[in-house]
């Protein structure tokens, strides 16, 4: 295992120039609608009184299918794009037995649509690598957990490993199979070679473990909060990490950093708040802990009647697909608008997606490696999964 603390700051790398271009609305796809409830075939969003419940609703997709984890009711389950429940792993506790699916069957037991019980206390991200083996987040019961008393974190969470028909395998800890908790986990993906990476978030900073497909540690990467890249026009701008994610198809870190500025009463020379200056991508490499390249993010300027306000605000970062095809997004009226940057070549390209207001109720994103964006929507009654071709939208740049 490699550890990599990274501590400097960097303020030699350039921004490459970006080439604009514009693109309407992408289209959105129904797939299928779930009911708000807590059998097999409906997810329990919201508690009984109506109010959202407490705990995380995750999702992702992988080769047309879906994988929700329920942390309400303690379940994880896959649909195909049709909306058809293919099995489910659940919390008998927590959850009535199944009526439709056949539970706990053999191993040489033939069943199109089957069901496993498994302890879930509250599973929450998750992701299918190519095997399409399952690996999510879950917590510890509160006697398990632990603190850092140097770093003051809680140490609460597990990443549970079932395999392709929802049969469990084993957890990982932050030291590998059978491994001490995790701190806060905020993040989890698996790349083209089934590594896994967690990334966590501690009081001072990040640290992301990066395994093996065997579930072997490889590399820890620490991110401290106080000693992140400068900009190079800026270098004593206030810096935020907005967001790390990890890279699909290379040991790579895409590190999202916003830069702010106070600002001031001129006749008074006291401070009245900041302003936003820039953001950026920093690409780290996470084999030997180096920054290696970076990308500015356009500011997005709000409209306002239909004019520029000279308001000038930071996008959020949606996700990664493959080749450092990037999407970032900000929310107007009726949806997003969306701006793709590759991180490769500098190009860009804005868009948009559409979806009501009452849909905004809850709303939960996901790219995929193929850059096919996906989304679970809901309303007061039911959540919708739907998904945008994005992938057509990124692959019109040429």
């Amino acid at each position: 295992m490699k550890q990599c603390l990274l501590l400097l700051i960097l303020p030699f790398l350039l921004f490459g120039a970006c080439r604009n271009n514009t693109a309407g609305s992408v289209d959105r796809e129904e797939l299928f609608t779930l009911e708000i409830g807590l059998m097999e075939d409906q997810i329990a969003l919201y508690k009984l009184d109506g109010n959202r419940g407490i705990k995380r609703t995750g999702f992702t997709m992988r080769d047309g299918l879906f994988y929700i984890s329920d942390g309400n009711s303690g379940k994880i389950v896959r649909y195909n794009s049709y909306g058809d429940l293919l099995f489910m792993i659940y919390n008998e506790e927590t959850n009535p037995v199944p009526l439709t699916l056949k539970t706990n069957i053999s191993a040489d037991e033939a069943a199109t649509r089957w069901a496993f019980t498994h302890p879930l206390e509250e599973p929450g991200w998750i992701t299918v690598d190519s095997r399409r083996h399952i690996f999510v987040e879950d917590r510890l019961p509160i006697q398990q957990q632990k603190i850092d008393t140097e770093t003051r974190a809680l140490h609460d969470g597990i990443i549970l490993h079932f395999d392709q028909d929802g049969r469990f395998i084993n957890y990982l800890g932050k030291d590998g199979i059978g491994g001490s908790p995790f701190p806060r986990i905020v993040g989890l993906s698996s790349s083209i070679r089934d590594e896994l990476s967690v990334v966590c978030r501690i009081p001072d900073g990040w640290e992301i473990y990066w395994f093996s497909p065997q579930g072997q540690l490889l590399y820890l990467v620490k991110i401290s909060a106080n000693q992140v890249p400068a900009l190079p026009d800026w270098p004593n701008a206030f810096a935020v990490v907005d967001s790390i994610t990890s890279s699909v198809d290379s040991r790579r870190l895409y590190i999202k950093v916003d830069y702010s500025r106070d600002t001031f009463d001129q006749s008074t020379n006291t401070r009245t708040g900041s302003e936003p200056i820039g953001s950026c991508i920093w690409t780290l490499n996470v084999e030997d802990g180096t920054y290696t390249d970076s990308v500015e993010i356009p500011l997005y300027e709000i409209i306002e009647n239909g004019r520029p306000s000279n308001i000038r605000v930071f996008y959020s970062l949606l996700g990664t697909a493959r080749s450092g095809k990037t999407l970032f997004y900000f929310p107007v009226e009726n949806g997003y608008t969306l701006i793709y940057i590759d991180l490769f070549t500098r190009e860009q390209r804005r868009g948009s997606i559409r979806f009501s207001n009452e849909e905004q109720i809850f709303n939960d994103f996901y790219l995929s490696a193929e850059g096919i964006l996906c989304a679970m929507l809901a309303d007061t009654f039911s959540v919708k999964m739907v998904w945008w071709r994005t992938d057509r939208f990124i692959g019109e740049i040429k």
